[in-house]
């Protein structure tokens, strides 16, 4: 088997976006037998798991509807594919997005002629269900490609870009231990589960390839996670931010690569979690305390997060101007935001 695509499904029956998903899938121009989709449906409460064997029925030697027993989030589904995949390379696709017709075979033959262990291009975003080409997001760069050296690797940490727009050789996935034995490669019962791991895969790779055109369809709607601010989801960046500091840890490369996965962890974990925050303090219980535990715990991990060079370069003068007043008075800061929004939202009426 020459590619397995893994799908996690939850939910997504209503709208057209499942089908939408699958029929870009099932009908991809590589030819039979040669690549396999493994569709995972994640206890969802619609009819989403029936779609997906009605598709196994129509593409029996191409789709396989599983269900999960038990619902552990996208990352417990793509262990429960990856558990299956027979595929020499993997793929994954959010079940609301969908892709070009050659959009696999266009990433294989690139892998083929340059001998990349990974390749990606970039997508485009869309809010319709059609293949018209939409706002388009360059996943990755040039700079980034070519036979991995430590320069390289520190721009694909930096920028890694959307997991699931890239196919992996299978040890990118698994490491060294492949053995066929099942493995949690994916954080379980969280989002984000993308970013715990995506560091380790991109310093796997000695060979990255990247086709700069938009094969990837990535649809906009207000029900998708990133469109999703709670408690929860806050909490789970963090999550996810502890999994990069204890991933790099484990795999020893902290040390090596400390600027970039301070700034990362400091982007993912405090940054981003702070200022999604803060503008729905009314709807987040209780905001304050958590805004203040995520400041020390920041200062804690990094006290000198502020002078990386990339957090200097990148993080926008306001929010840099914010989080200096938060790391020196959080009640300050609080208060100082909570005006701030509030005579912003009078100026918008």
């Amino acid at each position: 088997m020459r590619l397995s695509v893994i799908v996690p499904v939850y939910n997504m029956a209503s709208g057209d976006k499942l089908t939408w998903c699958l029929d870009s899938l099932v009908h991809q121009t590589l030819p039979d037998g040669s690549y396999e989709i493994i569709a995972v449906d994640d206890c969802s409460a619609d009819q989403s798991f029936q779609i997906l064997q009605q598709y196994e029925k129509e593409f029996p030697g191409r789709f396989r509807a599983v269900h999960s027993p038990e619902n552990h989030h996208q990352g417990g589904a793509k262990n429960i594919g990856l558990a299956m995949a027979q595929g020499e390379w993997i793929g994954f696709i959010d079940a609301d997005d969908w892709v070009t017709p050659d959009y696999y075979e266009r990433l294989l033959n690139r892998a083929m002629q340059t001998g990349a262990d990974m390749v990606g291009c970039d997508y485009s975003l869309t809010g319709e269900h059609s293949m018209k080409v939409g706002q388009i997001v360059h996943n990755n760069t040039s700079e980034q490609t070519g036979v991995m050296n430590t320069e390289k690797y520190r721009k694909l940490l930096l920028d890694t870009g959307s997991l699931v727009v890239k196919i992996y050789k299978r040890y990118i996935i698994f490491g060294a231990q492949d053995d066929g034995t099942l493995q949690k490669i994916f954080p379980e019962d969280i989002f984000y589960e993308d970013n715990a791991i995506s560091n380790t895969w991109m310093l796997r790779v000695k060979h990255f390839e990247y086709i700069a055109e938009p094969l990837y369809y990535y649809y906009q709607h207000d029900a998708s996670t990133v469109h999703t601010i709670s408690r929860k989801n806050l909490e789970d960046r963090m999550t996810a931010g502890r999994m990069i500091i204890a991933e790099a840890k484990d795999h020893q490369y902290l040390d090596m690569y400390r600027p970039e996965i301070e700034f990362m962890y400091t982007v993912l974990f405090y940054v981003n979690t702070l200022f999604s925050a803060m503008p729905k303090a009314s709807h987040i219980r209780g905001c304050y305390g958590f805004c203040r535990t995520l400041g020390e715990e920041m200062k804690r991990q990094f006290p000198e997060f502020q002078q990386n060079p990339y957090y200097q370069e990148r993080i926008h003068p306001e929010e840099k101007k914010l989080i200096a007043m938060q790391m020196k008075s959080h009640l300050l800061f609080y208060c100082y935001y909570r005006l701030l929004w509030f005579y912003r939202g009078l100026r918008k009426k």
